[in-house]
C-alpha cells in the first residue's frame, strides 16, 4: 500500500494536471535555487513551476488521462503548469532557458496532446493572444468595410450617372 504522503502527492499533481490547460516538462539539473526562484516569477502570471518525482508524475498523469510524458521522465524533472496563456509561459520558459542553457525543455501536453520540445518551442514564438484577436478584429474590419463599399457602389454609381446626364441637359438648354 501507498504511504499518505506519496499518495497526497499522486493526488496533488493529478489535479493539478485536470486543471491546467497545458503543462511543460523541463530538466533543471544544473540550475541554483535563485534562478529556479527567478523562473517561477518569471511564469508567475501564467503558470505554476514544481520540481516533480518522476514515479509519482507518472502515476499522476496516466491517472489524469495525460499521455506523452512517460518517455521523458528521466534525471531532475520539473513541470510549469500553465493555468493562463499557453503562448505567454512557452515563452517566459523558452527565454529562461536562453538565459540559462542548464534549464531543458523536455516535452509537453496542450489541450491533451503531447508535444515534443521543438512544438513547444513552435508555440512561444507564436504571437501572444491579445495581438491575434486584434489582428483577427482589423481582418473583419476590413472585410465589412469591402462589403460596405459594394452595397454602397451601385446607388452611388447611379447617383453620378444622373448628375452626369444633368450637366448634359443643361449644356444642351444652354446652347439652344
Amino acid at each position: 500500500m501507498a504511504r499518505p504522503d506519496k499518495a497526497a502527492a499522486v493526488a496533488e499533481l493529478t489535479d493539478q494536471f485536470r486543471e491546467s490547460n497545458a503543462a511543460v516538462l523541463t530538466e533543471y539539473r544544473g540550475l541554483t535555487v535563485a534562478q529556479l526562484k527567478q523562473l517561477r516569477r518569471a511564469l508567475s502570471g501564467n503558470a505554476t513551476y514544481a520540481v516533480v518525482k518522476n514515479t509519482l508524475t507518472a502515476i499522476a498523469a496516466k491517472e489524469a488521462g495525460v499521455e506523452g510524458f512517460d518517455a521523458h521522465l528521466a534525471g531532475p524533472s520539473a513541470i510549469a503548469f500553465v493555468t493562463g496563456d499557453p503562448v505567454e509561459a512557452a515563452k517566459g520558459l523558452r527565454d529562461f532557458a536562453k538565459a540559462h542553457p542548464a534549464l531543458v525543455i523536455k516535452g509537453g501536453v496542450l489541450d491533451g496532446r503531447a508535444l515534443d520540445a521543438a512544438e513547444i518551442n513552435k508555440l512561444a514564438d507564436l504571437e501572444s493572444r491579445e495581438v491575434l484577436l486584434a489582428k483577427t478584429a482589423g481582418v473583419l474590419k476590413a472585410s465589412l468595410y469591402q462589403a460596405a463599399y459594394l452595397f454602397t457602389a451601385p446607388a452611388a454609381q447611379a447617383v453620378r450617372t444622373i448628375d452626369a446626364l444633368r450637366e448634359k441637359k443643361q449644356s444642351i438648354d444652354d446652347a439652344a
